[in-house]
């Protein structure tokens, strides 16, 4: 169950990923995140995505992940929920963001996979 234990949000960029391609239960998961609040995205967030890759944080390619990080920076997310290994759940990039927030003076949220929020 949503929020049961934690306040949950999403953003324009998480639905704009849930729309695209074609998997199972995307409607299921769409509905899911349409309960939610939605964090707005402001020029701030924009500028911070820019310095996330202009120092290689992210790739180019993946504006996605740099936006769904500088989201629950700005906003001061505990946890930032995601299946994304490679670029925002991974231990070894971890020190590099916490390095770049800082220099940014922002706030660094975990970057946690579902499995390690689920109870069991």
């Amino acid at each position: 169950m949503v929020g049961a234990r934690y306040l949950c949000f999403t953003s324009d960029a998480v639905i704009s990923e849930l729309e695209q391609g074609d998997y199972p239960h995307k409607t299921d998961k769409l509905l899911l995140v349409s309960e939610l609040e939605q964090l707005p995205i402001n020029r701030s967030i924009e500028e911070i995505v820019e310095v996330y890759i202009a120092n290689y944080l992210m790739p180019r390619n993946h504006l996605g992940d740099a936006l769904h990080l500088a989201l629950a920076s700005f906003y001061k997310m505990d946890f930032l929920l995601t299946w994304n290994c490679s670029h925002l759940a991974n231990g070894n990039k971890r020190t590099h963001i916490r390095r770049i927030n800082e220099r940014l003076r922002i706030f660094t949220p975990e970057l946690v996979t579902p499995f390690e929020l689920m109870e069991e």
